[in-house]
């Protein structure tokens, strides 16, 4: 009886500490000071009419603007150019355009700001033939500032119309 009790321990301890075990990961992290680069999305990985497709396809998805502006200028024109064209390859592919204002401003100014600049881009849009049922709009104002600074450089990039696609 006293061995089959030893036997019993033994099995017992063996199996607790077998099931403590770390199994070793397939894949080992880095070694300390390397550097990983992890692979970006190929051309054969983006989905045609994707927003990934998008942004790689047109000048730009943002259009940017004066102070105090909402007017589409040649700079403008030409990255909305771009995204009619691509637009027209793609009719059912539903975009929303994001009004944005820089910091200066009451809040109140901001968002009417941002909605003309959202606004005069979907008008020039539908003028180049793109759908206007499939165009939404939205303001932001100054809530969304992708530029932190309190300067004419951050200013100047946070008075912007932002083209995404939806899907």
């Amino acid at each position: 009886m006293a061995r089959l009790t030893t036997t019993l321990m033994v099995t017992s301890a063996l199996l607790a500490t077998a099931a403590c075990t770390k199994k070793r990961p397939q894949v080992l992290p880095p070694a300390p000071g390397a550097t990983v680069t992890a692979p970006g999305p190929s051309a054969d990985s983006v989905r045609p009419g994707s927003r990934a497709d998008f942004e790689r396809s047109v000048v730009s998805n943002t259009v940017n603007f004066a102070l105090d502006q909402y007017d589409i200028d040649p700079r403008a024109r030409e990255i909305l150019d771009s995204q009619s064209q691509w637009l027209a390859r793609y009719p059912n592919v539903p975009i929303t355009l994001e009004g944005h204002a820089d910091e200066r401003g009451t809040r109140e100014y901001n968002l009417a700001l941002g909605d003309r600049r959202a606004n005069a881009t979907k008008n020039y849009l539908a003028a180049r033939g793109v759908n206007p049922a499939r165009i939404s709009t939205i303001s932001y104002g100054k809530e969304r500032p992708i530029a932190l600074g309190s300067d004419e450089a951050s200013w100047a990039q946070n008075r912007r119309a932002v083209t995404i696609v939806v899907n």
